[in-house]
């Protein structure tokens, strides 16, 4: 490797970390606000969503110990802590949404919970794009599968959000537990992805 080639390549990895500092500490700040949403609105989408924010903090800190650091079994320890994260937020958001449907349990509406998962949604994106260009320039399979983790919470927050508005604007209470099932979905493709080594 030349210096020219050494110097892109530290500031792609500058890159990489600042990326990842901003998706922890904006994921830190969200644990916060979605357990107040969630109690007061007594919604198992934003309580789930809150478990997806606290995985894709294990996530970015896995990502960060990765870029510190170097060898292709360190890469694989880093993508299969990734997918147990992911299998567990699956587990528990199965037995919980199931839960809700059988009881028919009602969610409040939530203001903060869906101005929230708006803001969310769109920083995420923004996040998940950058970090699928650096993750190929630096041809990281870490970054590169984090980054998809960053568009599922991305997606995930849409799909809270449209559980929240239509619980708000129209009374209809299963779309909250039907958003719930969403995040299943997506966290258990990733786990297969992950473990079949598809990255």
């Amino acid at each position: 490797m030349n210096r020219t080639d050494g110097i892109a390549r530290e500031t792609l990895l500058r890159r990489g970390f600042a990326l990842e500092y901003a998706t922890l500490g904006w994921n830190v700040i969200g644990i916060v606000v979605l357990a107040v949403a969630a109690i007061s609105a007594r919604s198992v989408a934003l309580a789930g969503f809150g478990l997806d924010s606290l995985i894709e903090i294990g996530a970015s800190t896995v990502v960060i110990w990765e870029l510190s650091g170097s060898g292709e079994a360190r890469q694989k320890r880093a993508l299969k802590l990734i997918g147990v994260g992911f299998a567990l937020l699956a587990a528990y958001l199965l037995v919980q949404s199931t839960w809700v449907l059988a009881a028919g349990f009602r969610p409040h509406h939530s203001p903060l919970g869906i101005a929230w998962t708006a803001v969310t949604a769109a920083v995420m994106f923004a996040l998940a794009a950058g970090k699928a260009r650096t993750g190929t320039a630096l041809d990281n399979p870490v970054l590169k599968t984090e980054g998809r983790v960053t568009l599922i919470d991305g997606l995930l927050a849409a799909a809270v959000l449209i559980g929240l508005v239509l619980n708000s604007l129209a009374g209809l209470w299963w779309a909250d537990p039907l958003a719930g099932y969403v995040l299943v979905y997506y966290a258990v493709r990733e786990v297969r992805e992950i473990f079949s080594g598809d990255h």
